[in-house]
């Protein structure tokens, strides 16, 4: 296995900033040169031209909500609590979410049965979503990966790969046809009592489209959603001009973009082997997983980043594409209506879509 190769230096920013860079690094290219401790009920004309914005940490990662249009700061904390809500939805992890709960068979199933479940209406959408995507890929991503991605502690204080013992038996497992969703009955049924549902590839960009639903309906027509990376921007300034989004450049400072875009009302969302990773042996193991071999994609890309409408499209899509690899990526991307993609290979060279430069102005910054 020929994975990727980084020095100590890279490698240290790597698993120390990964779940954070992205963000900050979206974060001060949108808002440099704007205050963000504007205070409630404050009216003076300067700072009626500054956003209100909010930054907590949420999802495992840096949350950040700034609007430029209104200062009910209200408003982000209603953002917050959606944040708060859907993570006890979609979390693999704690104890007390409802995929936790389905995915160790702790509800209750439905009348007949003994692998169906009733779930809320956010998690049936969700999963069969991740559907979707699985079939569109034919299982390069596969929502049932939760018996891998387990093994794999990526945020563990010395992380270790796996025994391939433990990997080759949890490969049988990962396979989304044991998966069914009946939308009209908020339905799920696992068809095997080893399935597991992982919906950490696709849920912040689910969550992200739903703060956005929330905001607009509070008429907000001026803002920018960004949960660790994933970007989501409601319109664009209250002037008409474009946000500015900085794609961070791999393995590189958080300071460093390798392009800028210009955005309107679209989602940007990246996924790359530098978001979470560690060392062994000298090689680099991150967080994209195979779910055929059981170990980190090797397939000279180093990142993804996909323009798109909604941000669930760009987040499953952007792991999707990665997957896939660049030729049949690039196909996937371009198949598809109004998602445009550029790809990142291991020699920092990029990749647009088709017509990507027609419909978006980029800047590269190398």
């Amino acid at each position: 296995m020929s994975l990727y190769h980084i020095s100590a230096k890279k490698l240290i920013k790597c698993c120390v900033f990964s779940m954070f860079t992205a963000s900050l690094i979206l974060c001060q290219a949108v808002l440099s040169g704007c205050s963000t401790q504007t205070k409630s009920g404050e009216n003076t004309a300067a700072d009626s031209q500054e956003p209100i914005s909010s930054t907590a940490i949420k999802l495992n990662t840096a949350v950040t909500v700034t609007i430029y249009d209104s200062k009910d700061r209200d408003l982000l904390t209603e953002c917050m609590n959606l944040c708060d809500k859907y993570e006890k939805v979609f979390s693999r992890t704690d104890a007390d979410s409802e995929l936790y709960k389905l995915n160790h068979r702790k509800l209750t199933p439905a009348e007949g049965t003994e692998d169906t479940y009733q779930v809320s209406d956010s998690l049936a959408e969700l999963v069969s979503e991740g559907l979707d995507y699985s079939e569109l890929s034919k299982g390069a991503f596969d929502i049932a990966i939760e018996p891998l991605t387990s093994l794999w502690d990526f945020t563990a204080e010395d992380p270790q790969v796996p025994k391939d013992s433990l990997i080759q038996a949890a490969l049988p497992k990962c396979d989304y046809h044991n998966i069914s969703v009946d939308k009209d009955k908020n339905e799920i049924t696992l068809k095997t009592d080893d399935t597991a549902i992982e919906l950490g590839a696709i849920a912040k960009g689910y969550i992200a489209d739903r703060l956005k639903d929330y905001l607009v309906s509070q008429n907000v027509k001026s803002a920018i959603i960004n949960l660790g990376g994933n970007v989501l921007c409601i319109g664009g300034k209250p002037d008409n001009s474009a946000f500015k989004i900085g794609i961070q450049k791999p393995f590189a400072d958080r300071s460093e973009t390798i392009a800028v875009m210009d955005i309107k009302d679209k989602s940007v969302v990246s996924s790359g082997i530098y978001e979470r990773c560690f060392e062994q042996d000298g090689t680099l193991y991150h967080h994209l997983l195979n779910p055929k071999t059981g170990y980190p994609y090797d397939n000279g890309l180093i990142a993804v980043t996909i323009i798109s409408d909604k941000s669930v499209d760009g987040d499953a899509l952007s792991t999707t594409c990665f997957a896939l690899g660049l030729e049949d990526g690039m196909k996937l991307a371009e198949s598809l209506d109004d998602v445009q993609a550029f790809f990142v290979t291991s020699d920092y060279e990029i990749h647009y879509t088709k017509d990507f430069q027609k419909k978006i102005k980029v800047t590269e910054t190398e």
